[in-house]
């Protein structure tokens, strides 16, 4: 079963590669959406595709790359809409 999934990490994820290695991460996966920097610091992105992939994906998100201090994720299921083909850093 697809899925669908917001994110937005909060903490020092920025200027650490989040995005990069959460875009390697997801093509691993087969996970589709994309990932982008906010103005506050924080990163947010959207995760399509398969429950088991898009959880093991989320669950990376909560620690991030090893330069990372994740302090907080926030995650709010939507509707899968299957619109992306791949994934991307906008």
């Amino acid at each position: 079963m697809n899925i669908r999934v917001s994110v937005t990490v909060y903490g020092r994820v920025q200027g650490v590669a989040f995005r990069h290695y959460t875009s390697l991460r997801a093509m691993e996966l087969g996970v589709s959406g994309w990932v982008r920097n906010l103005p506050d610091g924080s990163v947010a992105g959207v995760f399509e595709g398969d429950e088991n992939a898009v959880n093991v994906l989320v669950d990376w998100c909560r620690q991030g790359p090893s330069a990372a201090v994740v302090e907080r994720l926030d995650l709010r299921q939507e509707v899968c809409s299957g619109e992306f083909r791949d994934f991307s850093i906008r």
